[in-house]
């Protein structure tokens, strides 16, 4: 009967570790598009800047 309660508690932790992947999958995707849109509009920040400094007229 001990074998039994065992396995049932082995069953559990396995169905806990799956819901821990689900949970910890939407998060990492999150991280990482937040990631890509700083590194865009990084880029884009620094294109816009560089027209500035293209048009900027130094003869003031």
């Amino acid at each position: 009967m001990s074998t039994s309660k065992e396995d049932l508690e082995l069953d559990e932790d396995v169905g806990t570790d799956e819901a821990d992947d689900a949970a910890e999958t939407p998060v990492e995707v999150a991280k990482t598009n937040l990631t890509k849109r700083r590194i865009i509009d990084n880029l884009l920040e620094e294109r816009r800047l560089h027209k500035q400094l293209a048009e900027y007229d130094f003869d003031l």
